[in-house]
């Protein structure tokens, strides 16, 4: 079998492992562009609700990128078939079945002291070239990780807003999370990751190796946004207020439960959700 045979064969196990047609999958590859829609949101700070800004004063925006029709579904099947049973280490919380923002604060509870810090521009600051070495580090060939990664980035970098970005972003990640673990067990940390929101916890004061965990995550080829790593006794982890013996949810949350306890709706996320989070104390 030469080259382009191979190639071809690859394609048609793919195909059979996503259960589409090879004309199809090779059509879209080929008209990728026709696939995403773009569009451009201003960052807002949770804390103030203003625009963020940049020195110069140009508002913050960040590139949405959602895949459109049949990429999508192909996306869906990638994410299904090919990522979602990859086991990923207890620390990693965003895009894994079962665990969520709540559970990544909870296990923070209690701690006496929380550092937490937030990556910068985490998707597309994944280049299609780290992909494609994630999916021949998980034992696909040249041509396999070619189709991968054609399917599931744009523009050269991870997409935001696609069913296959955070559990890519979440493998490629996985050398960094291994180092910043083994680095947590070294000193007795709790460490947590939900998605781009890194959270270290200890009774003790620590300090004194802030700079190793933040070198980590830089010598990985990652940046830190400054601006939203600190250092403290309390701190909202992942959008929860965590205490000695509870968790909860802060208080414009609060606020919109109590208004939908007065409009009388009988659709009541907010509440649902404090709920959800008020629950996990009662847990034994």
């Amino acid at each position: 079998m030469n080259s382009s045979q191979f190639k071809k064969s690859q394609l048609k196990h793919l195909c059979a492992i996503l259960g589409c047609q090879t004309l199809e999958l090779e059509y879209i590859t080929t008209h990728i562009n026709d696939y995403y829609k773009e569009w451009f949101e201003k960052k807002k700070s949770n804390e103030t609700g203003d625009y963020k800004t940049y020195k110069d004063g140009t508002i913050k925006q960040r590139a949405i990128r959602p895949s459109l029709r049949k990429l999508k579904v192909i996306q869906s099947l990638i994410k299904d078939k090919i990522l979602v049973p990859i086991t990923l280490p207890d620390n990693i919380h965003g895009g894994v079945k079962g665990k969520n923002n709540v559970t990544n604060a909870k296990p923070h509870q209690g701690k006496k002291y929380k550092f937490t810090t937030d990556l910068q521009n985490f998707y597309p600051s994944i280049k299609h070239k780290q992909v494609y070495n994630t999916f021949i580090l998980l034992g696909y060939s040249d041509h396999l990780a070619h189709w991968l990664t054609k399917l599931t980035t744009w523009k050269y970098e991870l997409p935001q807003g696609t069913p296959t970005s955070t559990h890519i972003a979440n493998l490629v990640f996985l050398e960094t999370d291994k180092k910043l673990i083994e680095l947590a067990e070294r000193h007795n940390l709790t460490y947590t990751r939900y998605v781009d929101d890194l959270t270290f916890s200890s009774q003790q004061d620590f300090k004194s190796i802030l700079n190793d965990i933040l070198n980590i995550v830089q010598e990985s080829g990652f940046n830190i946004s400054y601006r939203k790593t600190k250092y403290s006794g309390n701190q909202v982890v992942t959008g929860i207020e965590i205490f000695n013996n509870s968790i909860d949810v802060p208080k414009k949350i609060k606020v919109k439960a109590k208004e939908e306890k007065l409009s009388g709706n009988s659709i009541k996320p907010y509440t649902n959700y404090l709920e959800m989070v008020r629950r996990t104390n009662r847990k034994k």
